[in-house]
């Protein structure tokens, strides 16, 4: 079982006000402090203006997850689906990269199917948590569920799937 986290294009910059950076930070551990200058550096390097996800948009990547999910045969946990990032815990045999690949293709094509085609939705890569424990599954639910913000599109299995 793995938390899967992937932004979308140009909203996630090193030295950003509200400082997120996936190779340096942990949960629960201080972000780093924000650095205009590579703020700006970052948004300099951008080849098309950032994306963000209005709530239709939204709800198109939680069903490609799910659809996704269902079709390879992978028990999706929780999802969260926000204006600039996508949440999700899901349980499977193949290797966490391959997963984040599918999630990532199969949600732009129902984007590029309702929205035109654009090639720069994500940035690359994303985060792969390993969720050894049921306690640690349980954990990253309530973060991707309830840590968000106000809830936009979001799925929460049933108790007992």
């Amino acid at each position: 079982t793995h938390l899967f986290t992937f932004t979308t294009y140009g909203t996630h910059l090193r030295g950003d006000p509200e400082p997120i950076d996936r190779h340096e930070n942990k949960p629960g551990q201080p972000t780093l402090d924000p650095s205009p200058h590579l703020h700006t550096a970052g948004q300099a390097r951008l080849q098309s203006p950032p994306i963000t996800l209005d709530e239709p948009q939204r709800r198109l990547v939680l069903e490609s997850i799910q659809q996704t999910c269902d079709y390879r045969g992978w028990l999706l946990h929780a999802a969260h689906i926000r204006t600039n990032h996508v949440h999700a815990i899901i349980s499977s045999d193949p290797p966490a990269e391959h997963i984040l690949r599918d999630l990532k293709a199969y949600a732009s094509r129902h984007l590029n199917r309702a929205h035109g085609h654009n090639p720069k939705r994500w940035t690359r890569g994303g985060s792969t948590r390993s969720l050894p424990t049921p306690e640690a599954i349980q954990a990253a639910t309530r973060y991707v569920i309830e840590a968000q913000g106000s809830p936009m599109a979001f799925y929460l299995a049933p108790p007992g799937r």
